[in-house]
C-alpha cells in the first residue's frame, strides 16, 4: 500500500513495531522523528518529513496495523484556530472596474505573520468550506489592490492523490503518479471577498498568481511545480473564472471520496481543471 506517497510493505510495518517495542518510553513525536531518520525521509530541501510520518502512523493505526503509544499530552490541533477573531467587512463595498484596483499585489501569508492571521480569519468567516490547518507543502496568497485593501486570498496545497480524468490527461500510471505528484499543486481555496464586486477580478487574480507560484514554490520547498489543479463543485459554481484564466477543463470527479472503498459515500460531482505552468508539462510530469 501507499500512504503519504510512500510505499509501505510488511518490512516497514515490522520496523515500526520493533521501534515501539524496543523504546516503550517514546511518544508519538519521537517515534515519527526516529522513523524519518531510519528511512532518511526528507523533502527536497533536506528537512525530515516528520509531519508526514505522524500522519502515516495515524493512518496505519486506523487500519489496525499498529497500536500507537498513548498521547503524552492532549492534541491541540482542534484548538489552533479557536482564537481567530471573525473578519469584519469594511464600511463600504468595493465596486468599479478592474482598472480602478490595479495594480494588484500578491503577498505570501507566511508563518507567524499578520497576513496569515488575516488569511485564516477571512477563510473561516467567508469561504463556504471554512478554514482547516493544511498538512504538507502549501502556499497562501493575500491579494491586495492599489490602495492596499485585501480583495482575495488563495490557498494551494497537496494535489489530489487520485483523479482518473487528471491521471489520464497527464498519462500517469500509478508508479508515475506516486513519483511526480509533488510537482502538481491543488488550488483548494479561492475566495474573492464578498464585499468586492469587480468584473474580471477573479480571472485576473488567477493569472497574477500563476505567473509567480512556480518560483515561490522553488524558493520555499526546493523544487518547482509544473501544473496547477482545482476541483469546482458543480452544484455551486460554473468555473467561469478558471475558464477565463485559460485553465483547461479536463473532466469530472465520480462523486466519491478517497475513503469510499465500498462505493457508498456520495459527494457533489466536481469539474476538474488543470493549468500547465510550463510548455512541456507532460514531459516533465511523466519523465
Amino acid at each position: 500500500m501507499v500512504i503519504q506517497g510512500r510505499r509501505i510493505t510488511t518490512d516497514e510495518i515490522a520496523l515500526i513495531r520493533g521501534l515501539m517495542a524496543e523504546h516503550r518510553e517514546w511518544g508519538r513525536t519521537r517515534l515519527s522523528e526516529e522513523l524519518c531518520h531510519c528511512w532518511n525521509w526528507r523533502n527536497a530541501q533536506g528537512r525530515m518529513k516528520d509531519m508526514a510520518a505522524r500522519t502515516l502512523l495515524l493512518k496505519l493505526e486506523r487500519r489496525g496495523l499498529i497500536e500507537l503509544p498513548a498521547r503524552q499530552r492532549p492534541s491541540t490541533n482542534h484548538c489552533r484556530n479557536r482564537d481567530l477573531p471573525p473578519a469584519v467587512p469594511p464600511g463600504a463595498p468595493i465596486h468599479g472596474s478592474l482598472g480602478d484596483l490595479r495594480p494588484l499585489s500578491a503577498s505570501l501569508a507566511g508563518p507567524g505573520s499578520d497576513d496569515l492571521r488575516l488569511f485564516k480569519s477571512l477563510l473561516a468567516s467567508f469561504h463556504y468550506l471554512g478554514h482547516r490547518n493544511t498538512v504538507g507543502e502549501n502556499i497562501r496568497y493575500m491579494i491586495r489592490d492599489r490602495h492596499e485593501r485585501p480583495v482575495a486570498c488563495l490557498l494551494f496545497g497537496s494535489a489530489a492523490w487520485k483523479c482518473a480524468d487528471r491521471d489520464g490527461f497527464l498519462g500517469w500510471d500509478r508508479t508515475c503518479r506516486e513519483r511526480k505528484l509533488q510537482y502538481v499543486t491543488n488550488n483548494t481555496r479561492f475566495l474573492v471577498l464578498p464585499w468586492v464586486e469587480v468584473p474580471h477580478l477573479a480571472s485576473h487574480v488567477l493569472g497574477l498568481v500563476s505567473r509567480r507560484i512556480r518560483r515561490d514554490w522553488q524558493e520555499k520547498y526546493g523544487h518547482p511545480v509544473d501544473a496547477l489543479e482545482t476541483f469546482v463543485d458543480t452544484s455551486r459554481f460554473k468555473g467561469t473564472c478558471y475558464r477565463a484564466a485559460n485553465w483547461m477543463h479536463i473532466g469530472q470527479t465520480r462523486g466519491r471520496t478517497r475513503n469510499d472503498r465500498e462505493h457508498r459515500i456520495r459527494e457533489p460531482v466536481k469539474d476538474v481543471y488543470l493549468y500547465p505552468l510550463v510548455p512541456d508539462f507532460r514531459k516533465r510530469l511523466c519523465a
